[in-house]
């Protein structure tokens, strides 16, 4: 298994190194540049950048310039903020992100679940009927149709929360309920089906016969087979929402790291799009990682020798 989980490792770094690499050479592929404005720059001045940001240098040496920089986290300065490195904006922008992500995933992991459970339990009757009712909504309106309902009727209509930002405890129930209402939906339909399907197992009558209670065999024999397929889809999801919504930062006008992103882009900044790009791509290929080593641990008949691997 150690073997298995090193050779995952520099899987990791390799796909990282690739996603980094395609992104580099995509964005200087477009045409343009990060100093390109709709009124011209003089052509005196437009070298003068270049030249202090290197970017009249030959694209493969500031390919290597920029992963040299990148092994020892150094992301370069931003075009666009001037005197301001894409490490601080980061380091300005994650933490809000971070914090509402957290908290969607909270209520994803808290309530999706046991809602599932709950409805395979009560499979056929009014409680379920209602949970795939909702979740079926959750999956099929768009997060952003939810925040801007959210935003028209919570916030304008009522006032019950400010309209805009995170100042006070409930501004943030306005982005969590828009960041996790499609995934949390699909935690609810996912563990509902795989519930359903563990239960209907050989293993399981083999277990009610017998004579173990019932809560013993769905808490020990049940939810940790039907939490598998869960696990698996949570992992990139937590990658997702810890790293943020930039639809939904933007409608709320959150200050986190979407905005500097969106920003990014109208200005090809390219710094900061690599910046932002390769901190999704670690966090996603990283819980990727961790979705492989939470499968041994939720259910220890998963062993990863070199002939499965």
């Amino acid at each position: 298994m150690r073997n298995y989980f090193l050779r995952r490792f520099i899987h990791t770094l390799f796909t990282i190194l690739l996603i980094t690499t395609a992104t580099f050479f995509m964005m200087h592929s477009i045409p343009g540049g990060p100093f390109t404005r709709e009124r011209p720059v003089p052509e005196e001045i437009m070298r003068a950048l270049n030249a202090k940001y290197n970017l009249d240098a030959p694209l493969t040496v500031q390919y290597f310039d920029y992963m040299k920089g990148l092994i020892t986290f150094d992301l370069g300065p931003s075009f666009s903020r001037v005197g301001v490195s894409v490490n601080k904006l980061i380091e300005l922008g994650l933490p809000t992100t971070a914090r509402v992500g957290f908290l969607a995933v909270l209520l994803i992991i808290l309530l999706g679940i046991p809602v599932g459970i709950i409805s395979a339990l009560k499979q056929n009757r009014p409680v379920d009927y209602f949970v795939m009712f909702m979740a079926t909504l959750g999956v099929t309106i768009p997060s952003f149709v939810i925040a801007t309902l959210y935003i028209y009727l919570v916030a304008g209509k009522l006032g019950w929360v400010p309209t805009f930002g995170l100042k006070t405890p409930w501004a943030y129930i306005g982005p969590i309920i828009a960041l996790s209402g499609y995934p949390l939906s699909f935690v609810a339909r996912l563990t509902r089906s795989s519930m359903l399907e563990v239960l209907r197992q050989d293993y399981i009558r083999t277990a009610r016969a017998n004579g173990l209670r019932e809560l013993s065999v769905i808490g020990k024999h049940a939810m940790k087979n039907a939490l598998i397929p869960v696990v698996t889809y949570l992992g990139p999801t937590i990658a997702f929402l810890m790293t943020g919504s930039f639809v939904i930062e933007r409608i709320f006008a959150i200050p986190g790291i979407g905005r500097y992103f969106v920003e990014s882009v109208s200005n090809r900044d390219y710094t900061v799009i690599m910046g932002v790009t390769v901190l999704y791509a670690s966090f996603y290929v990283f819980m990727i990682y961790l979705v492989d080593v939470l499968y041994a641990i939720i259910d220890p008949r998963i062993r990863f020798d070199r002939e499965v691997a």
